[in-house]
């Protein structure tokens, strides 16, 4: 295990090398100067030219990268052109947001997708099968800001149940913050529910035609011994991995569901970047949005070779 560890953290440090490359390279590529958003309303050429002198943007791109990586090194991912604070605390500040969310989120989706799907397995063929089967197609093809809004227009406008925005701390008002964030963590996790729902059933109807499963039954196991443990155990290893992988949509998706809802978290803050062009934040949420995402996928292999120890070697 420890040298699974080892292979799979060395191979991090090369792919958040590259990552960073990449993320530098492209942002050069971008229109725009940043000079010129700096400089605001100033437009004397011996201003801009200080401004691009102080921020090295004189400098060739790979001595830029150099100075950039070299702060990120040390936590220093530079300073937003527009708030003119360091993009190290907007970070602080939106990525607890962020991962509130998300965590609400994939909650939501392993408590709907893996339980419906084993159901829709166990019971092939029956009325909760299809109805499973038709919730994923569902939750697959409804786009996220139509759910959105749809559910805003019921439990806001006509019910009053929940506010339409915004965002109340978890350690100010656990409900108040629970009330604002269920909307529009169901919106996430519902792609990822159906999804889940649908590999589930998959894994599970292989798994429950298998010999061993055959042969627990044989031996006048309960059926419920059997589905739990016998069957879910080799089934969910497969549906761990792609719930890891699922991640990454929710990170995206949290981009549109955050505008929707007025939620001032990464996806809201990344947005108003790319608006406003200020390069030091986009530069640092992608960065460490690349970086939550790979460290996500170790922890799912981790749980991947926990369920099945014979994939360790």
């Amino acid at each position: 295990m420890l040298n699974f560890l080892a292979r799979r953290l060395a191979q991090i440090v090369p792919t958040l090398f590259f990552v960073s490359v990449l993320i530098f390279s492209l942002q050069q590529l971008l229109p725009g100067d940043p000079a010129l958003v700096m400089a605001g309303e100033e437009r004397d050429p011996a201003v801009i030219e200080q401004i691009r002198h102080q921020y090295r943007l004189d400098q060739p791109v790979p001595v830029q990268y150099a100075y950039w990586i070299k702060g990120v090194l040390s936590g220093d991912f530079g300073e937003s052109l527009r708030n003119k604070m360091p993009v190290r605390e907007l970070i602080a500040q939106k990525l607890p947001v962020t991962l509130q969310l998300g965590g609400m989120a994939i909650v939501i989706a392993f408590l709907i997708g893996i339980p419906a799907g084993i159901v829709a397995a166990v019971k092939k063929g029956s009325a909760w099968d299809y109805g499973a089967n038709l919730f994923a197609l569902w939750g697959i093809s409804t786009p996220n800001f139509w759910l959105g809004i749809m559910l805003i227009f019921l439990f806001s406008i006509e019910l009053g149940w929940l506010p339409a925005s915004g965002y109340v701390p978890l350690t100010e008002n656990w409900r108040a913050s629970l009330a604002a964030t269920i909307m529009p963590a169901f919106v996430l996790g519902n792609a990822i529910a159906a999804v889940l729902m649908r590999h589930t059933r998959s894994a599970m109807l292989q798994v429950l035609e298998s010999d061993y499963v055959r042969t627990a039954r044989a031996k006048g196991l309960l059926e419920r011994s059997v589905i739990l443990k016998h069957a879910m155990r080799n089934a969910l290893t497969p549906v761990i991995t792609l719930g890891a992988l699922e991640l990454g949509t929710l990170l995206s998706g949290a981009v549109l569901t955050e505008q929707i809802f007025s939620i001032p978290g990464f996806g809201k803050l990344i947005v108003d970047a790319v608006f406003n062009r200020d390069y030091a934040v986009v530069q640092g949420v992608v960065l460490v949005t690349a970086t939550i995402y790979i460290t996500l996928n170790l922890v799912a292999d981790i749980a991947y070779i926990l369920v099945n120890p014979r994939l360790r070697g």
